[in-house]
């Protein structure tokens, strides 16, 4: 298998289309939004015109888009995967979306003799240049066999996790993780500050124990200086804040505290913060004691 599509060029999808390249593969990518293409175009990619064009030129094809909607548009839209569909096409969705979705898309794939794998990720564009992403894949074991090299390229570490929709839903719980380690954070910062204490050495003292994270060692100082390298805005992940709220719903459980970030999350956009990274949350924080 060499030949591989990627549909969406965003941070994480223009990354790893990059490594891809680097790694000696056949590369067939669609954005559209045309500008988004140019720096893989210069590796060497052809850039189609339609999500129909990726499938007819791929033996994989990977979708890298924003929400559901856009899974469906360019699986079933006009000029979508599916009207270029050909023996032994496969389809893997690296999106971040609800996992009951996931499983009705796979449904309608299957449809059209297409297999389709969950491989949502963890880690941003900084690691998926050097393909090591942590994954997590759910769908047909044969077909995660039959495809399994061409993911080790991509993510250092794989973690198949059964049928249709549960990687999707592990994805979902791991950003809750992270999105209530930006908020603690965030939320201690302040808190010291404004007792006119250095952030810095409260950081120190944190990570010299059991409690520390790699957000508190890797990000927390640049969340402090104010400085973000951004690889996952702030927008995004109030997308996928959303994402858990409604998975919560349709699973008939109470989670009152990521319910609460959700609105946090959106105020913060509100004022203004939705395209810096994620952990800029601390800049709302700031903002509201001013």
């Amino acid at each position: 298998m060499k030949k591989i599509g990627i549909i969406g060029l965003g941070m994480l999808g223009n990354a790893v289309a990059l490594h891809l390249l680097d790694s000696g593969f056949e590369v067939t990518a669609y954005n559209r939004t045309k500008e988004k293409t140019l720096q893989v175009k210069a590796k060497g990619a052809h850039i189609a015109e339609s999500p129909k064009e990726v499938s007819e030129k791929s033996e994989l094809v990977i979708i890298v888009v924003k929400n559901t909607d856009a899974v469906k548009q360019v699986s079933f839209g006009q000029n979508g995967i599916i009207e270029g569909n050909h023996e032994k096409l496969i389809v893997a969705d690296m999106s971040t979306i609800e996992p009951s979705e996931s499983k009705n898309i796979s449904k309608r794939f299957l449809e059209y003799d297409i297999m389709k794998l969950d491989i949502p990720v963890m880690g941003g564009p900084n690691v998926a240049i050097t393909g090591d992403l942590v994954m997590m894949v759910s769908g047909e074991k044969e077909c995660f066999d039959y495809c399994e090299k061409v993911l080790r390229v991509i993510a250092s570490k794989i973690f198949f996790l059964g049928e249709s929709g549960v990687a999707h839903t592990v994805k979902l719980a791991m950003n809750l993780q992270i999105t209530m380690l930006a908020l603690a954070l965030s939320e201690s910062i302040t808190f010291v500050k404004k007792a006119n204490v250095d952030p810095k050495k409260f950081l120190e003292i944190l990570n010299s124990t059991y409690f520390k994270t790699g957000m508190s060692e890797n990000k927390a100082h640049k969340m402090i200086e104010g400085k973000y390298d951004t690889t996952f805005t702030l927008a995004n992940l109030k997308k996928d804040i959303s994402t858990i709220t409604s998975t919560a719903e349709v699973l008939g459980i109470k989670l009152p505290m990521i319910f609460k970030a959700e609105e946090i999350y959106e105020n913060a956009i509100n004022a203004g913060f939705g395209e810096i990274d994620y952990t800029g949350i601390i800049e709302y924080f700031k903002k509201i004691n001013e």
